[in-house]
């Protein structure tokens, strides 16, 4: 009998947290997440530590913020000297394994970026990689491969008709979410009987950009288009806000994604909600296969299930699409369900909680011993529902985390309680403020108002306190001298 429980880590890429039903979302069918979140802990307030890619990954996958585990920007290298909770846990026996994205280093632009990522020591024993289902990373693409020799095809989209914004996708039985569920579904069925405890993460690219869910899910979609709201967007709301939000609203990512708001008619801002939400659909459907081939080898009792994103998408909303530096709740909350069936209390937690408390938290249900250089909470207390969040407050960075902003270059960072948010924009000496209570869609930005002085100073000293946090915490004190 396993004395350590195995761990199914679902991780979707670009993911808001309002894309489910069991957080709100009334035009979704999310059926099996929200089942799923029925028997869990479903956290209602859980931040990523960046809105963007690697430094959101790096920190939870390390304990550390992005500036700490120095994953402060696309495009850059993790250290050999970070350590990843999947490595402390490949070395206390269990046996690792990943399917899909991991996106903790950059692409080789000698090699045109075809080559796998490059690796640190990362306790995977079985990686299935495949970054995105764009045309960089090609070579080492394993979903490419496996269309090839399975469905002797290769990865392709469909205009769809009268936008640019908007193409039919794979199939979705040949869907790269289809295929990161099917390595799972072969990984669960060879550890069946095994002592040996594992770990998995299944690490979907969808729903990120581009929006090209299968015909057969958008489809459910279009028949009701008009139903769909349109971006909460205020006009001119960016002009009292950092600068970078006024770019982005007159087209940045130009040249890259291509997503200025003003070119979007409402029928298109509409559809790309949609399709959007169809993506996150078919996440939920093969969340299902996999859950499936726990129960069927016998293995869900005995395993930790976490479904999270690495951050969120604007999806229009502020007059912004993708992701930047911004902090925006759209951006920066996450779903994060944890499930371990009769270890849990089931139930909604509605206390503060980062991503970077994950790898603690793991290490304490696994018996293992707290690692020094993490620098997260442990959240099994709030699991047990026997004691409230650890944070009062918490924190989010971007450092030139990407590099479409050339001047002024986008520094922020965030902290944010129950009520308030705050966002200071380092590059310059703007900032936004939001009264979370009586303005949820933060879109008035009370920065700069005389009234606000002091709750203003007050934010700013608790960012002050989150930054001190982020000093690492290696190497540890030996002597008192």
């Amino acid at each position: 009998m396993k004395e350590k429980p195995n761990i199914l880590w679902i991780c979707s890429d670009q993911q808001r947290f309002d894309t489910l039903g069991c957080y709100g979302n009334t035009f979704v069918n999310t059926p099996v997440l929200d089942a799923l979140a029925s028997e869990s802990v479903l956290f209602e307030n859980a931040f990523c530590q960046s809105p963007v890619c690697t430094p959101s990954r790096g920190s939870f996958l390390t304990g550390r913020y992005p500036v700490t585990s120095h994953t402060r920007q696309n495009g850059a290298d993790i250290p050999e000297s970070e350590t990843l909770v999947t490595k402390i846990l490949h070395d206390a026996g269990y046996y690792c394994g990943l399917s899909g994205k991991l996106h903790l280093s950059a692409c080789n632009p000698a090699s045109g970026c075809t080559e796998m990522e490059r690796r640190i020591d990362d306790g995977y024993d079985v990686f299935h990689w495949s970054h995105d289902t764009g045309k960089s990373w090609g070579l080492y693409n394993e979903y490419y491969k496996w269309l090839k020799e399975v469905h002797n095809t290769s990865y392709k989209t469909e205009n769809l008709g009268g936008t640019r914004w908007v193409q039919n996708g794979m199939p979705p039985e040949q869907s790269q979410t289809y295929w990161c569920a099917e390595k799972a579904i072969d990984f669960i069925e060879a550890r069946t009987g095994s002592d040996e405890p594992w770990l998995f993460s299944v690490n979907i690219f969808d729903p990120h950009h581009p929006f090209d869910p299968p015909e057969e899910y958008l489809k459910r979609y279009l028949e009701n288009l008009d139903d769909i709201p349109l971006p909460a967007y205020i006009p001119g709301e960016e002009k009292e806000k950092p600068i970078w939000q006024s770019q982005d609203q007159l087209g940045a990512y130009k040249g890259n994604a291509g997503f200025p708001y003003k070119e979007l008619s409402d029928g298109e801002h509409r559809l790309v909600r949609a399709a959007y939400w169809a993506k996150c659909d078919l996440i939920d459907h093969e969340v299902g296969r996999v859950l499936e081939a726990l129960d069927r080898t016998g293995q869900r009792e005995h395993t930790i299930v976490i479904f999270t994103s690495d951050h969120g998408e604007l999806l229009g909303d502020h007059g912004i699409y993708l992701k930047g530096p911004f902090f925006y709740d759209c951006s920066v909350k996450v779903p994060l369900i944890i499930h371990w069936k009769g270890h849990f209390e089931p139930g909604r937690r509605d206390g503060l909680v980062e991503l970077n408390d994950l790898p603690q938290t793991l290490l304490e249900l696994c018996g293992l011993p707290s690692h020094e250089g993490m620098q997260g909470y442990s959240l099994l207390p709030m699991l047990e529902a026997k004691a409230p969040s650890p944070h009062d407050s918490v924190f989010s960075e971007y450092l030139n985390a990407m590099p479409w902003h050339k001047e002024p270059r986008a520094f922020a960072s965030m902290v944010r309680t129950k009520s308030h948010k705050l966002v200071a924009a380092h590059s310059d000496k703007s900032g936004e403020l939001y009264d979370l209570v009586n303005d949820p869609g933060e879109h008035v930005n009370l920065y700069n108002k005389p009234d606000y002085l002091e709750l203003k100073a007050e934010l700013l000293e608790r960012l002050l306190y989150h930054w001190s946090r982020t000093a690492d915490p290696l190497p540890l004190r030996k002597s008192d001298w």
